[in-house]
């Protein structure tokens, strides 16, 4: 388990592995150490293209990729493990274009900086927010200071392969606490129809996927979600969904039955 959190909510990024694991040629994953008390919470090492983070890390939000709360000449005074970021491909949708920032190198060279990590994430709490009422079977809604956004499962894809990130998530239907159980089963539905058109066109030798795993506070649709992204060919996990009006109370439950079946499924310790 490699638990991230950004300033404004929190998630947790699930890579398998029991010692050692490498995804293709560009990650790894070493666990240093792991709990004895059955939580399965573990401590480890994430390795992404020569990036070193321990987790567990923090996962700094991010404006196109430059935090909202310092200037870049002073990043390197943080933590000097605090080289990982959080983007959202919604902020790249105007300007610059896709064509723009894939010419010039990605996310990583479109701001000079190599030695960081970028995870791609639909969603910022901030300005970009999920919009369930308006989302359709075509695609994912968000407010966002441009106004309603709809993102598609071949426009999210085109941001993501021009911008290059480290590890970037599939595309989520994201509903908050109080939906229907019938608008729960959807969401689930769509988001693992979207994690196969996402990985359908991500580029070719791409191993940096993460699975969205969706279903509001039902441990059912939590349950069903998980074993869905299980099955399919990705490096990890992004638990969406969560932050949008469940208990405190009931995240624990939620989080020991997805862990419960990523144990199962890929026997994490």
């Amino acid at each position: 388990m490699v638990p991230v959190a950004a300033p404004t909510h929190s998630f947790c990024v699930h890579l398998p592995a029991v010692a050692n694991f490498k995804l293709k040629v560009k990650m790894k994953f070493v666990v240093k150490a792991w709990s004895t008390n059955g939580s399965r919470a573990r401590r480890g090492k994430l390795n992404m293209d020569g990036l070193e983070v321990d987790t567990p890390c923090l996962l700094l939000a991010t404006r196109k990729g430059l935090p909202h709360f310092i200037t870049p000449d002073l990043l390197h005074s943080l933590h000097p493990t605090a080289r990982a970021m959080q983007i959202s491909p919604l902020h790249f949708w105007d300007c610059p274009s896709p064509s723009t920032v894939e010419a010039i190198g990605g996310v990583h060279g479109m701001l000079s900086m190599p030695e960081y990590g970028f995870i791609a994430i639909p969603r910022d709490s901030v300005s970009c927010i999920p919009d369930p009422g308006r989302s359709t079977k075509f695609g994912a809604s968000f407010e966002t200071p441009f106004g309603h956004r709809m993102a598609k499962p071949v426009q999210y894809m085109e941001s993501i392969c021009a911008l290059k990130p480290s590890l970037w998530s599939s595309l989520p239907d994201e509903v908050p606490s109080w939906v229907s159980d019938k608008r729960n089963r959807i969401s689930v539905d769509r988001t693992t129809r979207w994690l196969d058109d996402c990985l359908a066109m991500q580029p070719t030798g791409s191993e940096s996927a993460l699975g969205a795993v969706v279903g509001g506070t039902s441990i059912e649709q939590r349950e069903r979600s998980a074993s869905e992204v299980a099955s399919r060919n990705v490096a990890g996990f992004w638990l969406a969904g969560f932050g949008l009006g469940e208990s405190i109370d009931d995240r624990p439950a939620l989080l020991d039955a997805i862990m419960w079946k990523y144990c199962k499924e890929w026997q994490l310790v």
